[in-house]
């Protein structure tokens, strides 16, 4: 008798459910124990996209799907060719979840409620046999053969060197069970471990006591402090669409389009968030502090944005400057820019001379704001950095360091922009790593 294959998933979150699904489900008979060290699993599935859950993005070429993510897009495009958005509609609908497409692509269950996904997700796993286990925070995780790494060597794999692999302490195989240390003092051994323990920091204790190498994690996905009460007065004014161009000091530019939001703080929105991901390290390294230029009219040159603006003083002489605008924008963010430009509230058109006019123009297409820190984004709060990507075979998610040590999710140096690119991410590589942890002794039980 064998003795069935021991798979130990820490973190029960999206990619943690889903690793230690697509294992069960793929054979039935290995033993996946999936810890979670709160007492409540998947409550950053819960509160994502205001409650809805934004499952995934209506992007179905992995060459431009990769285009949403600032770190990883290389090594995910061979992942999403195998596991991509219309697989995880697939996955969903096939357990009775059905998901609707909005216009900007994102993609909610047509409940519009994240409880909906965390049911599935939390039912499948109970009825694939998967053994849940709440409250259990990890300490530490060691393998038992000490030594056993550097005598194999990195590219040796575990299956081919044991002919029955299943068996624990296998002598001839290469892989060594691993032991997870609990908390409490209790320890379980392993033959596979999947990490997916997201940003939580014991998760990088654990890969970097295995031999990884961890690349620092600092916030993505965050929105900017700007300390200009007169445009903190327009809370809540939004703009369809605006380009950000973010400024610092010895650092290359960065730009992104997209909608924009005034909050009490500064700035959110889209624009915003996608500026904050591809510009995470940039912005840490300088404490948050930055130049942002907005050009509130994207869609226009400069020079046909002053044409508008010469339109208006020659048709409309007798109005007023900051009641009567050229331009398509809210009436409240138009006298804000006026004033920006030093143009009086009782100027006339006729009275706007070239220089005002040149200012304005400026204000409109490269107003200047300093970021002086950043906010939060609560729905998200990605984390950019973790497990280096050259340590790990995006085939099957396996280390390519520790045979039989797995990856998942947000612990890897993978981060996507908002609208359920992250999950999308966590999806798919959770999905291969779950695959491949059993897929040998898939073969010899058929």
């Amino acid at each position: 008798m064998t003795k069935p294959l021991q798979i130990v998933v820490v973190g029960g979150g999206a990619a943690g459910f889903f690793g230690a699904i697509a294992a069960a489900k793929a054979n039935p008979y290995a033993h996946v124990i999936l810890l979670e060290a709160s007492h409540q699993p998947l409550a950053k599935v819960r509160i994502s996209g205001g409650g809805r859950c934004n499952v995934t993005h209506a992007c179905f070429d992995p060459k431009e799907l990769i285009k949403n993510y600032p770190r990883g897009a290389k090594a995910l495009l061979g992942a999403f060719t195998r596991f991509q958005p219309k697989d995880t509609i697939a996955w969903f609908a096939s357990y009775g979840v059905h998901l609707k497409t909005e216009a900007d692509g994102r993609i909610f269950p047509t409940t519009d409620n994240s409880e909906t996904i965390v049911n599935c997700l939390m039912n499948t796993a109970k009825a694939a046999g998967v053994e849940l286990r709440t409250g259990a925070v990890v300490v530490a995780a060691v393998t038992t053969r000490v030594g056993e790494r550097e005598r194999v060597g990195k590219k040796n794999s575990f299956l081919s060197h044991c002919p029955t692999p299943e068996l624990l302490h296998c002598p001839t195989a290469p892989l060594p069970p691993f032991e997870v240390i609990l908390k409490s003092g209790e320890k379980l051994l392993c033959d596979r471990l999947l990490l997916a323990t997201g940003s939580n920091p014991v998760g990088y204790k654990i890969a970097k006591q295995l031999g990884h190498t961890i690349e620092q994690p600092v916030p993505s996905l965050f929105t900017f402090n700007i300390r200009d009460e007169k445009l903190r007065k327009l809370a809540g004014v939004s703009v369809n669409s605006v380009k950000l161009r973010l400024i610092v000091p010895g650092h290359s530019q960065l730009e992104q389009t997209g909608p924009l939001l005034i909050t009490h703080w500064g700035l959110s929105g889209p624009a915003v968030l996608k500026l904050s991901a591809w510009g995470a390290r940039v912005l840490h390294s300088s404490n948050y502090q930055a130049s942002l230029l907005i050009n509130w009219l994207c869609h226009f040159k400069q020079e046909e944005v002053r044409q508008q603006l010469l339109a208006v003083k020659i048709d409309s002489p007798k109005r007023l400057i900051a009641s009567h605008s050229g331009v398509n924008l809210p009436h409240r963010l138009w006298q804000h820019i006026v004033d920006r430009a030093g143009i009086s509230s009782d100027n006339r058109w006729a009275e706007l001379s070239n220089k005002s006019l040149n200012k304005l123009v400026q204000e409109l297409t490269q107003g200047n704001y300093f970021i002086n820190g950043k906010g939060v984004f609560k729905e998200e709060f990605v984390t950019c950095g973790g497990v280096n990507l050259k340590e790990i075979n995006f085939k099957s998610m396996e280390s390519k360091l520790v045979p039989g040590l797995y990856f998942a999710g947000e612990i890897m140096d993978i981060d996507g922009i908002t609208g359920g690119f992250n999950f999308q991410s966590a999806w798919t590589t959770a999905y291969l790593a779950g695959l491949a942890m059993v897929s040998q002794e898939v073969i010899n039980n058929n």
